[in-house]
């Protein structure tokens, strides 16, 4: 495993260093170091180093119309294995107008990018629906965008459903999404999506499940607040079985180089059955090196459960 790793990450460098006056090479990773602070007294607290996760990518544009994205996504797996490479981004981008974009292959998914990029630190930790596993971050199939106007856009999808580390079902059903998202002005945004995976056993106990997304993010120089709810309707396509999820989440820049930031989970509704929080101060050392120190804590939901809390030291390097 360590040879096909070393061997993916020196082809990619290689293919920078022949064609980078071509295309746009790019390396994200994210590390921390993180200390139990839950321990029980004379219990020793967990700590470690780790690398969660590494991202090795690289864009060309042929003309005007056309480009095209590849991203490999080092991490762990189901397998137990801490560092597998998995092929997220395989797309071609294709202008089709001055409104209209398609992206076809392995590409991204819609259903959390609107929370994931206003809450901005999935070095920290995944947006809503991506850490509580409502939904994958990329697929294979279809997507496109239409732009109506300066404020109004909307996106669809169609994908296979069953996310980049998976190969199709044997059931072959699609999963679909149409989302809307309308800009009051340069600072507030509204989003709504609506996501569909079918059935596959049509018994009087199933039936699709559907997740309604609302959320709103506000951002001004310094400040931005937003917020996410999330509605599962056939959870895992049982019929009459919800889940309801919530995330809140805002930053305020207090100079050129610290930020602080808090974020609430309530998954208390969720097959997690807990709430989360964190809050820190993050620092930009460099162009392209960023730094948080953070308290994560996690509460389950049953009647006196204390909170479980995490001292982390996150850093994301990226260029």
């Amino acid at each position: 495993m360590k040879k096909t790793i070393l061997f993916i990450c020196s082809t990619f460098f290689m293919s920078m260093n022949v064609t980078a006056q071509e295309g746009s090479p790019s390396v994200k990773i994210f590390s921390n170091f993180n200390y139990d602070m839950s321990a029980e007294e004379d219990e020793n607290a967990f700590k470690e180093f780790e690398i969660k996760r590494s991202y090795l990518g690289y864009s060309y544009k042929m003309d005007e119309r056309f480009s095209t994205k590849i991203t490999f996504d080092i991490g762990s797996n189901s397998a137990g294995s801490a560092y597998t490479a998995f092929l997220k981004i395989a797309a071609l981008k294709w202008n089709a107008s001055n409104n209209l974009s398609l992206n076809i292959g392995m590409t991204g998914a819609k259903n959390f990018k609107f929370m994931e990029k206003n809450w901005g630190r999935r070095y920290i930790e995944k947006s809503a629906q991506d850490k509580y596993k409502w939904a994958n971050a990329a697929d294979i199939g279809i997507t496109a965008d239409y732009k109506f106007s300066e404020n109004i856009s909307i996106d669809a999808q169609i994908l296979n459903g069953e996310g980049y580390k998976n190969t199709q079902s044997s059931n072959g059903l699609f999963r679909g999404g149409l989302g809307l998202t309308y800009s009051l002005g340069e600072n507030l945004k509204l989003r709504l999506h609506q996501d569909i995976m079918p059935r596959s056993s049509y018994d009087d106990m199933s039936d699709n499940q559907t997740i309604t997304t609302g959320a709103i993010a506000y951002k001004t120089k310094n400040m931005t607040i937003g917020g996410e709810t999330d509605m599962m309707r056939n959870a895992n396509n049982v019929k009459d079985a919800e889940q309801n999820l919530l995330s809140i989440y805002g930053s305020y820049k207090i100079s050129e180089y610290y930020t602080f930031f808090a974020r609430y989970d309530d998954a208390s509704e969720t097959d997690q059955e807990g709430s989360y929080t964190i809050y820190g101060i993050e620092r930009i050392i460099a162009k392209g090196v960023t730094v948080a120190l953070n308290i994560q804590s996690w509460t389950d939901s049953a009647e006196g459960s204390e909170s479980e809390n995490t001292l982390f030291l996150n850093l994301e390097y990226k260029f």
